[in-house]
């Protein structure tokens, strides 16, 4: 058999790396590596679903307090109004007691001439348009008054039933933290934290529904717009460190644009817990996200294994692994 050429045995192995290169990869893809985070996909879909029912019963109870207040203006305005007019009502009531038919018949054929006559007549017409327009106001100030009670009544009965959904809500999320922990914890907390600009909320307000449809500026996917402002909030107060948002995992909010990690290093992620200034930056970002929670529609914050969320407020975070895992080098910010 003839000798190869250095040619064509260079194009066999290149041949054969391609052939075991097809056996290694076209089988199937390769899984998605582990979640870091901690926890499980089953945790963060029980903590999404017990934030977002007390943000929606939150939300609601809000908007009929906020009805509540505009009805009893109303109903006080009605109640005012029907006070003077039960005067007026009163005489016109003597009035027509004391004037009836006959008498005031009476009383325009005893004028002593046409023009008296034409007097009387017009006096008596608009003597009834102000007996009328006085019992009409009257009539819609008592209706006035009776709708806004009816209303009153059932806004104090839809705020008990939020309340109730929101306590509801709170045990949902008790109970998932139990599987890291979740026992109470002293959490981090800045009244001197800046205040962060409000994200849009619809009229109702709730927040609206968003997709993962701007390009995220730490990486090479997408956020929400409600995530991109928490981001570039945070970033305009100061918190600048190395941060990165998006990623393509099996499960929470980062393959859906809607979860941010902070390092609490300026340049990397390291692989040990935060110390010094770190620490101290990383305290100061997770109490940030906290105090501008409502403004910014914060789902949840977890920081050197403590967890926080409205209904909750800080509890333990317990989960086991690296320093990534138990968020000790880095804050996580997940968003409603």
């Amino acid at each position: 058999m003839a000798a190869l050429s250095p040619r064509r045995c260079t194009a066999l192995l290149a041949l054969l790396v391609a052939a075991l290169t097809a056996i290694l990869v076209v089988p199937g893809t390769p899984a998605l590596a582990a979640d870091p985070e901690g926890g499980s996909k089953k945790l963060r879909a029980n903590l999404e679903a017990a934030a977002k029912g007390y943000d929606q019963a939150k939300t609601k109870l809000a908007a009929s307090k906020k009805r509540q207040v505009q009805l009893a203006a109303t109903l006080k305005s009605a109640q005012g109004r029907s006070d003077l007019l039960t005067k007026r009502v009163s005489a016109v009531a003597n009035r027509s007691y004391q004037m009836g038919r006959i008498s005031t018949v009476m009383l325009l054929l005893n004028s002593s001439s046409p023009d008296k006559f034409v007097e009387r007549v017009q006096g008596l017409d608009m003597l009834a348009q102000v007996d009328s327009s006085t019992l009409a106001d009257y009539r819609t100030d008592i209706e006035t008054i009776r709708k806004a009670q009816t209303a009153l009544t059932a806004e104090i009965t839809e705020q008990q039933r939020q309340v109730t959904v929101m306590e509801r809500k709170k045990k949902q999320a008790e109970l998932a933290l139990a599987e890291v922990g979740g026992g109470s914890a002293g959490g981090f907390i800045d009244a001197n934290s800046p205040a962060a600009a409000p994200a849009p909320r619809n009229s109702d307000g709730s927040w609206p529904k968003e997709s993962c449809s701007i390009k995220d500026p730490t990486s090479s996917g997408c956020l929400t717009p409600r995530t991109l402002h928490a981001y570039q909030e945070a970033r305009s107060d100061g918190f600048t460190h190395y941060t990165v948002c998006w990623s393509q995992r099996s499960s929470g909010e980062h393959p859906k644009g809607r979860a941010c990690d902070f390092s609490a290093n300026a340049s990397t992620f390291k692989t040990s817990a935060a110390t010094g200034s770190d620490k101290a930056y990383g305290d100061r970002l997770a109490a940030y996200f906290v105090k501008n929670a409502d403004k910014l529609g914060v789902m949840y914050v977890i920081w050197y294994r403590q967890i926080w969320m409205p209904s909750t407020g800080w509890r333990a975070y317990s989960a086991t692994g690296d320093a990534a895992a138990v968020h000790t080098n880095h804050v996580h910010l997940s968003m409603l």
